[in-house]
């Protein structure tokens, strides 16, 4: 089902209002789309107003992923998939501010060569910052279009892609023009995705789910950050504003692992869920960063809750590491 205007849309407008400001809110209506994807991955987000900032939560896809609440997926892709591996040169596409990758280049013995391939200037600043800090002489940085970036062809080990995958429109296009021929005849692709429905369009299933989960939170709880707002229902993503918020926000994600399976055989994919828990936590998750317990209770009831729907239902989000056919 397609909605192309909610009320949904119009809280989250309000609220992004309060919480980053005019301009911030300004910046969509540019008539340039690349401005507008710009402008989502350039402005520094409010902390605490989304799933990923639950601790809770980390832990929790730590043990989906890896099955050890302390090893998350960056651990569990060294440890157990390139243990064995020397000399690694790895492209990394969409990368953002490359704190995932910043991080593998610190095990200078695996990992050789990373570049790292962003549109946001603020993100390749800000890592070239960090990375000169840190003295990393094995990872570089560019600032480009990846559709109009030339890359070395089977020059590359693995391909990663950290949560900007589902980013990319013409993905059939990507992969053969792009990811395949840079790709050694035995490299391997990783990636840490949304796998979800096309702009955040859930079925109505989802939605109501959802909302049962935000039944069980008490009304404290609930109150949309930088705002008086209550969040006692969660009405689904209108089109119209996905689209305007950033017009390469999930455009694709549905597809991307058929696009994958058309070119890679799975070596091992673990899902960590996302299907009710990010939408609950959007706006009210800093209520759930420290907790009693209380707020444990709640979260034990909202991971059940995701858990249950999962035995049913696709993940919309996994990890998966993949081997070139």
């Amino acid at each position: 089902m397609i909605r192309l205007l909610t009320k949904e849309d119009f809280i989250d407008v309000y609220t992004k209002l309060n919480q980053r400001g005019f301009g911030f809110i300004a910046s969509k209506f540019s008539f340039k789309k690349e401005s507008r994807i710009s402008s989502a991955f350039n402005t520094f987000r409010l902390e605490n107003t989304n799933w990923w900032d639950v601790p809770a939560v980390q832990t929790r896809w730590n043990k989906m992923i890896s099955g050890d609440e302390n090893t998350d997926f960056r651990d569990y892709l060294i440890n157990h998939h390139l243990k064995d591996k020397k000399d690694l040169k790895v492209l990394s596409l969409g990368s953002g501010t490359c704190q995932h990758e910043i991080y593998y280049a610190g095990f200078r013995t695996i990992f050789s060569e990373i570049l790292c391939v962003d549109l946001g200037l603020n993100n390749i600043e800000k890592a070239q910052k960090i990375a000169q800090e840190k003295q990393l002489n094995n990872i570089h940085f560019k600032c480009e279009d990846i559709y109009k970036t030339k890359f070395k062809d089977n020059h590359y080990d693995l391909v990663v892609f950290h949560a900007s995958l589902h980013h990319f429109s013409n993905l059939d296009q990507l992969f053969k023009d792009k990811i395949i021929p840079a790709l050694k005849d035995n490299g391997y692709l990783f990636i840490n995705e949304y796998v979800g429905a096309n702009r955040f369009q859930f079925p109505k299933k989802q939605i109501q789910t959802i909302n049962s989960a935000l039944n069980i939170i008490p009304k404290e709880y609930k109150i949309r950050g930088a705002t008086n707002l209550v969040k006692n229902k969660f009405y689904g993503n209108g089109l119209f504003r996905v689209y305007l918020a950033d017009p390469s926000e999930s455009v694709s994600s549905a597809d991307i692992l058929n696009t994958v399976y058309k070119y890679f055989n799975a070596v091992e994919e673990r899902s960590f869920g996302g299907n009710i828990l990010m939408s609950v936590f959007k706006d009210i998750a800093y209520h759930f960063v420290d907790l009693n317990t209380e707020k444990q209770t709640i979260l034990n009831n909202l991971f059940k809750i995701e858990d249950d729907y999962l035995k049913e239902n696709k993940p919309d989000f996994l990890v998966g590491f993949y081997q070139k056919k």
